[in-house]
């Protein structure tokens, strides 16, 4: 029985093993596994509400043990650091507890197809003062990273209020910046922007939690980008929309402004200035691991991506796929695909297909992207996107508000059908709305 690996738990790699699992694990026609760091998924688009606690991962998350139980494959936790292509095995680093004790071994997992969807991190471009002074929110790890900060944050803020109420301002400690909270936020692509609207919406919800009046006058929230807009894979007018959205709510929108270095407590900008923040978060740009660097003389390109053929295979090794951001397509008009969950979807049925093709003995197809346009929210007050041509028959079309926003939860309830199927998915959804009337509206731990 051949041996299908899969390297990364993400939207793309899930589906795939789900897929392969039930097509091929079932039947006994393969050994389908996948391998994460992680112990639960969690849809990376997800990041910035699960960042302010307006998601609870408790609920969210998926277990990948859970889940390849019921879908005829096996799961492996543990890192990808090595690849022998001549003896076909991936290699795993240690698995170590939170207290340093080795856990799991470092393993060797053989491979007949190998798929790596490993994703992609923010690019810091090697400013000075970034890996330091700011959070990344790449993972789940990193987005309850900022949380904890930014409920700490906002604590000191009641602190401060509550010595001020009772005039003890001897006692008050420096704590935040003339009284204010100070959130920065470098890159104003759909992650940027939709984190800085839902942390107006937390601070709504956090004020009658106990941790203080907290409003535009006293949060500040600067969004920071090099460019000439924020959302440039939008159409001009929706970023023009969009930036009059965020400034009503407060957001202090700052475009063709480059950060040179990230310190303690600030920003400094090519030009000089200063941008106060008692906390940074870095989403500007992508880059796939330099682990791809050590994947045997794969193809790789400036930012490390595996470069594949049209039939998402690399191109010096048939045996090896490479899917999501992790890989770079090049289409017919000369763009590479877009890093989207979109274009990680649509890979995934591919190279599924393509898979099953290999054990069919039949021709292998190839990708071919579709874009199905855009969508952004800004939290609970609005969102805006683009429809692609070929969903609307014609040229791309603009939309925004309830329908925006009901699009957009689509995607997400797109990717839960692909992994638990129609049925179940409704049930997410049913329970879904009931706990939004038996728990806080966000999540305080």
């Amino acid at each position: 029985m051949k041996n299908i690996v899969i390297v990364g738990g993400g939207a793309g790699g899930l589906e795939l093993a789900t897929h392969l699992g039930n097509k091929l694990g079932r039947k006994k026609r393969a050994n389908v596994t996948l391998i994460d760091r992680n112990q639960t998924h969690l849809w990376k688009p997800l990041l910035h509400e699960l960042a302010t606690g307006a998601l609870d991962d408790g609920v969210e998350a998926l277990s990948y043990r859970a889940h390849a139980h019921n879908h005829y494959f096996n799961f492996e936790q543990g890192s990808m650091v090595g690849l022998n292509r001549q003896h076909k095995y991936v290699e795993l680093a240690p698995v170590y507890g939170d207290d340093g004790d080795m856990i799991v071994v470092s393993r060797r997992i053989p491979y007949d197809y190998l798929v790596i969807a490993i994703g992609s991190k923010s690019n810091d471009f090697n400013t000075k003062g970034v890996e330091e002074n700011c959070i990344f929110l790449d993972s789940p790890a990193q987005a309850m990273r900022f949380q904890q900060k930014m409920l700490a944050l906002f604590l000191k803020f009641r602190e401060n209020q509550v010595l001020d109420d009772i005039g003890e301002t001897e006692s008050k400690q420096e704590l935040v910046q003339d009284g204010h909270i100070h959130i920065a936020i470098v890159g104003a692509g759909a992650t940027g922007v939709e984190l800085s609207a839902e942390l107006y919406n937390a601070a709504e919800h956090l004020s009658s939690y106990g941790y203080g009046q907290i409003d535009s006058s006293r949060l500040n929230v600067t969004l920071v980008e090099a460019g000439s807009r924020i959302l440039p894979a939008l159409p001009e007018r929706i970023s023009n929309d969009a930036t009059e959205e965020l400034r009503k709510l407060g957001v202090d929108v700052k475009t063709n402004t480059m950060i040179v270095e990230a310190e303690k407590k600030q920003l400094v900008t090519k030009d000089g200035q200063h941008i106060p923040a008692d906390l940074i978060v870095w989403s500007a740009g992508i880059r796939t691991s330099g682990i791809t660097k050590r994947f045997d003389g794969l193809e790789i390109n400036r930012i490390n991506q595996l470069v594949v053929k049209k039939t998402l295979q690399t191109t010096n090794d048939d045996t090896i796929f490479a899917m999501g951001d992790c890989c770079f397509f090049m289409q017919e008009d000369g763009k590479p695909v877009p890093p989207k969950a979109q274009a990680a979807h649509q890979m995934a049925s591919r190279c599924a297909k393509n898979i099953i093709a290999l054990f069919d003995n039949k021709p292998l197809k190839d990708f071919k992207y579709n874009d199905k346009g855009s969508l952004v929210s800004l939290s609970e007050f609005t969102a805006f996107g683009a429809l692609g041509g070929k969903i609307t028959g014609g040229s791309s079309m603009t939309i925004e508000g309830k329908i925006a926003q009901w699009m957009y939860v689509s995607l997400y309830r797109m990717h839960q059908a692909a992994l638990h199927g129609c049925f179940k998915t409704g049930l997410i959804i049913v329970v879904g709305h009931l706990n939004r009337y038996l728990r806080p509206s966000l999540k305080l731990h």
